[in-house]
């Protein structure tokens, strides 16, 4: 995500880093470099030239500053304008009422009925809500199968009519059947089409008109860059949407649409969403986006996402086996299918500051982990509650029974005990002293 916007940025910062002192010459040169980039990721032009004014006009009156190096400080003002671009701040949804009310909008293929699965299991599990799924989609049958599965995969009961033509009057029934089944928010999946018409806008507004949603939602695929935008706001001008989710994060897009979005279309991005797996939604935050533009990672979001999947009470047992020397196989395989359920392992690793630029061309698979699990899969319990019994001729057996080589077994193991050496080593220190810690 990002990786060529992020690249160009960062040769655009090293014109500068060098230099002693801010000057109108190593200014002009910077931010004409961040315009080429800009435009290069897909940003209208008209965005990109009234954002690089907005950060040659603050680095100008910035001169004076002298405790910091002027490439410091030419990132640290870019990433202002970044975050400021994108919304500035977080933008909630509304699900108040009884029940509340969000449909969602978009061009079919732009991730509508994936996100409306995702944003139930969300509210669900995040927000302790109990949502309803509503099959709007009255010329696709393959939308409601689509949107049945998703909600039996996450508990959600969906909501269709499949003989019905009539999508304002099926909505109008799937509000009743919520209030009385006390169901509080009732997500609306709408039909979508390859293009914009006429009669899918009409079916949209009047939806909208007939319900008055809370919330209405406009799905965006963003890896259609400019034309996501345009499209955004022919959409916004018939509905007055009131948010923007952009979808499929994880493909090869070149940012112009999460960069140009809320400047066209005054409306904010609320959520971001990567993949098929239905936890991999999130809350967007202007400033952590900011910040994984310009390579600094975004530690904060991989805390939260660490925080939601591991066990406050398992974590202490945990601390205590390592504090003990007593880490084991067992205990390894439970992490990482912790990890795994964390989301994607490569944008996990991306958020880490300074990993990004080191993985960019590195395929890291979510099935890596395949043949260490593999492998310990073939221990019996008493080796993996016991690693230093495993013998040589265990582990021949080990490797057999993971259809892996005996060199790759060895090498595992030796992996294995130089990480619990590692864990020894800083279980020497004091807890006030350990990275992180506090007294």
């Amino acid at each position: 995500m990002f990786n060529n916007l992020t690249e160009r940025l960062e040769t655009a910062f090293k014109n500068i880093k060098g230099e002693a002192r801010v000057n109108d010459l190593n200014i002009a040169n910077t931010i004409k470099d961040i315009r080429r980039a800009l435009i290069d990721a897909d940003v209208n032009y008209k965005i990109a030239k009234e954002f690089t004014d907005k950060v040659r006009e603050k680095a100008v009156g910035s001169k004076v500053i002298n405790a910091i190096s002027p490439g410091q400080l030419m990132v640290k003002i870019v990433q202002d304008e970044l975050t400021e671009l994108m919304g500035g701040e977080e933008a909630a949804i509304n699900i108040t009422g009884n029940p509340a009310v969000i449909l969602i909008a978009g061009l079919h293929g732009s991730g509508k009925t994936t996100f409306s699965g995702k944003l139930a299991n969300y509210l669900k599990t995040k927000k302790g809500k109990s949502p309803l799924l509503v099959a709007a989609d009255i010329y696709r049958p393959a939308a409601i199968d689509q949107l049945m599965v998703l909600g039996e995969q996450i508990g959600v009961e969906v909501y269709s009519e499949r003989e019905n033509k009539d999508a304002v009057s099926i909505v109008q029934n799937a509000i009743k059947e919520a209030k009385s089944k006390n169901k509080n928010v009732v997500i609306i999946d709408t039909a979508g089409r390859l293009a914009i018409d006429e009669v899918m806008m009409n079916e949209v507004a009047s939806i909208k008109d007939a319900v008055k949603p809370n919330e209405i939602l406009f799905v965006v695929d963003s890896m259609t860059g400019q034309d996501a935008v345009n499209t955004a706001k022919a959409f916004n001008e018939r509905l007055d949407f009131s948010g923007v989710v952009l979808t499929k994060l994880d493909g090869d897009t070149r940012g112009g649409a999460a960069l140009s979005i809320k400047y066209t279309v005054e409306k904010p991005i609320k959520f971001v969403s990567s993949g098929e797996k239905l936890d991999t939604l999130d809350v967007f935050y202007p400033a952590r986006m900011a910040q994984r533009i310009l390579g600094m990672g975004d530690i904060t979001t991989l805390v939260e996402k660490a925080q939601a999947q591991f066990d406050e009470v398992e974590a202490k047992k945990l601390e205590k086996k390592i504090r003990k020397n007593q880490f084991d196989f067992q205990d390894f395989m439970e992490q990482l299918q912790q990890i795994k359920k964390m989301g994607n392992i490569k944008d996990l690793m991306g958020m880490i500051p300074g990993m990004g630029k080191a993985i960019k061309d590195v395929d890291i698979s979510d099935d890596s982990f395949k043949g260490v699990e593999a492998m310990i899969s073939s221990m019996t319990p008493f080796e993996r509650a016991n690693p230093d019994v495993i013998s040589q001729s265990r582990r021949v057996r080990i490797a057999k029974g993971a259809g892996k080589d005996i060199a790759e077994v060895n090498a595992f193991m030796k992996q294995f005990e130089q990480m619990k050496q590692m864990m020894k080593m800083m279980n020497k220190m004091p807890m006030g002293k350990m990275p992180g810690m506090r007294r």
